[in-house]
């Protein structure tokens, strides 16, 4: 069972670790995006004629979100999250690994549980009448509303993973080898 769960946990992270990665890339397009929109708004001004579009200001909020939502899995996963350094670099590495578990367990995972609780419903509705923008020329609202599920599913799974590291390490059980940590 110790197996098929550690290998379990690994299929998840060669999966957040390949959607962080192509999921950056997505940095590139969006600062095109939003610089284009940014001189577009002053060339248009200065021309007196519309050059951008809401789609273009709204495909960059969009990737901002997906760019955010689905690369905080890949950041936990690499251990890179803000933290209030202040005093956890003072702390031993002991005491950093019994705060990132218990941090993990009683702050991140409810974190977790309330968004994807939240998100169903609003999903699920989106889907529902196919919600789009109000604004002319807007995009599709459902698609973005199920990338903000799919990125609170995703932190779970990575906080789960993260948990049992946690405690393998704290608690000297075995299977650290196959933690990874």
């Amino acid at each position: 069972m110790k197996k098929k769960l550690v290998r379990a946990f690994g299929f998840i992270e060669i999966w957040i670790e390949k959607i962080g990665k192509n999921v950056s890339w997505l940095i590139l397009l969006l600062v095109v995006i939003a610089a284009y929109n940014a001189v577009a708004r002053y060339l248009g001004k200065y021309f007196s004629y519309q050059l951008s579009s809401n789609a273009l200001l709204e495909i960059q909020w969009y990737l901002f979100s997906i760019v955010f939502l689905l690369g905080a899995s890949y950041t936990l996963k690499k251990n890179k999250h803000i933290r209030v350094d202040v005093f956890y670099e003072s702390f031993s590495e002991e005491k950093k690994r019994k705060l990132n578990f218990w941090g993990n367990v009683f702050l991140l995972l409810p974190f977790c549980i309330t968004g994807i609780v939240v998100c169903i419903p609003s999903v699920w509705d989106s889907w529902s009448i196919l919600e789009s923008s109000p604004d002319p020329n807007g995009l599709p609202r459902y698609p973005i509303k199920t990338v903000a599920l799919l990125g609170f599913l995703l932190l779970f799974l990575q906080a789960i993973v993260k948990i049992y590291r946690g405690y393998t390490l704290l608690y000297k059980t075995k299977g650290i080898e196959e933690a990874g940590e």
